[in-house]
């Protein structure tokens, strides 16, 4: 079986050397330069995306609060914040004399309606504001978010998208989407940026905060094209670039840094838990069956060279939800699993359709021999360009393989668990992990570890997901740029590039 992975594998990458497409903006010392995996879907602020496309947004948008990389969160356009002792009142104070590029004024009426515009939109992250029922505007520079119930990841939603403030003035309204308006440490450039190929930054001259961030503009250049990106990057076109394993030892070997981290998770996502279009998925034999089909092992060999580990749980061991034991849940057992397809009606076998996304083309073959091997045929659908993240949130496809970050448990829950999880396309729910999710929520110290706990031991043992590993994240840095990875983040933070010293 593992050289059919292996050779499986070889022939996925195995891939011709493409030239980096030609910057509209040349790459020098005052600029820095990104190779994008993908290109970005909006500037609309309801509709703004974390990971691969958080580059996009960050250099015009400030956020309330910023995540460190070592996890600790600290003010920004927040200068403070606290709970009242029920943990639903935030209260958070505000930068005084902050304006946004259009010359509207930062303020507590621009938190809230930046807040309303997000819960209101449907965007995959609008749920990081949901948990506000209303809000009390004390001053310019003071404001109390009323809670509905408490949310154990405002704070750090508050960091990332949630905390993200546009200029109110364009909140809805038309080019937003394609040219938008913040308070950041710089100002889009609509008129030299060509969406799709390079997206150009000027520095903002009036920031509060301009030496945190030492490059006078910062491009962005999407290339979905691993090889495409890593040559953009020894070409000098680029100063960093998301990579892959297989890319470790050629970039060490040419001088570039490389910088690794445990950012996201790996598998086959069982999304139509209910069986709507595929009635086998409803029975929980048949994903536990899945759950044994694959050799993870030979997998994280071949495709990441063993830069991962290995798990059966989506919670990385930095979450509370985290528990070591649910690491190897499911051993790797074809013949127990064609028992279970059987015990469950499905001794034939049955039909998964996938979608065929570009970046994951290697996996695939492997996942329809290792299927094959417990009578389940695996048809690959073709998708058009630029549609797969619609399309997976669009309840179309019953399972797909994915590559997810990781945040605090509670944001984890709100993405891929709840009913009305963003990543949660059929809105699978079940009584007994609802009740579990809300034990978690309003628990605190130690009782809070416990009951994240246990909602993961139950997602794991009733396999709402099929991981393989943990997938830790290769970035490279040109030798005269350093930066600091972020966590939970496969893309590090604008605020973290500096020049190499």
């Amino acid at each position: 079986m593992r050289k059919i992975i292996a050779a499986a594998i070889i022939a996925a990458v195995s891939t011709a050397a493409y030239a980096p497409a030609k910057a509209e903006v040349p790459n020098d010392a005052q600029t820095l330069a990104l190779a994008g995996r993908i290109d970005n879907n909006s500037f609309d602020r309801a509709a703004l995306m974390l990971g691969n496309q958080v580059q996009f947004w960050q250099p015009v948008f400030d956020t309330l609060i910023i995540e460190a990389p070592d996890g600790k969160f600290l003010p920004n356009l927040a200068t403070a914040w606290s709970y009242d002792d029920t943990q639903t009142v935030l209260t958070i104070k505000l930068l005084d004399g902050v304006k946004f590029t259009d010359g509207t004024a930062f303020d507590a009426a621009a938190v809230k309606a930046n807040l309303e515009y997000l819960a209101a939109g449907t965007g995959q992250n609008g749920y990081m504001a949901r948990s506000i029922e209303n809000y009390e505007i004390v001053s310019s520079t003071e404001i109390k978010l009323r809670l509905k119930v408490p949310d154990p990841a405002l704070v750090a939603n508050l960091s990332t998208v949630g905390g993200a403030i546009a200029s109110p003035a364009t909140l809805g309204k038309p080019g937003s989407d394609v040219n938008p308006v913040g308070s950041g440490p710089y100002v889009y450039d609509a008129k030299t940026s060509v969406p799709g190929s390079q997206y150009v930054y000027r520095r903002n001259e009036s920031y509060w905060n301009k030496n945190a961030f030492p490059f006078n503009q910062v491009t962005i250049a999407p290339i979905n094209d691993d090889v495409a990106r890593i040559n953009a990057v020894l070409s000098g076109q680029a100063d960093a670039t998301i990579a892959n394993t297989r890319s470790m030892a050629q970039a060490k070997s040419a001088g570039l840094k490389v910088h690794k981290a445990d950012v996201n998770w790996i598998g086959l996502i069982l999304a139509d838990r209910a069986g709507k279009i595929t009635p086998a998925l409803a029975d929980v034999r048949v994903r536990q069956a899945l759950n044994m089909a694959f050799d993870t092992k030979s997998i994280m060999k071949y495709i990441e060279l063993e830069n991962g580990k290995l798990t059966d749980q989506i919670f990385p061991d930095t979450s509370l939800a985290y528990e070591p034991a649910l690491d190897d849940h499911y051993k790797y057992d074809p013949k127990r699993a064609k028992q279970l397809l059987a015990e469950a009606g499905y001794e034939k076998g049955f039909t998964l359709v996938l979608p065929n996304i570009l970046p994951f083309a290697a996996f695939y073959p492997v996942v329809q021999q290792q299927l094959a091997d417990i009578g389940i045929t695996v048809k690959l659908e073709n998708l058009p360009p630029g549609s797969a993240l619609p399309l997976l949130r669009s309840a179309k496809f019953s399972a797909y393989v994915f590559t997810f970050g990781s945040g605090d448990a509670w944001t984890d829950i709100q993405q891929h668990i709840a009913p009305d999880a963003a990543w949660n396309a059929f809105h699978s729910s079940d009584p007994v992990l609802t009740e579990l999710i809300k034990t978690a929520q309003y628990a605190a110290g130690d009782n809070q570890k416990k009951a994240f706990q246990a909602v993961n031991r139950y997602v794991v043992e009733n396999a709402w997901f099929v991981p393989w590993y943990r997938q830790f994240s290769v970035y490279l840095t040109a030798a005269n740029v350093d930066v600091d990875m972020q966590l939970h983040s496969v893309a590090p933070s604008i605020r973290d590039y500096r020049p190499a010293k």
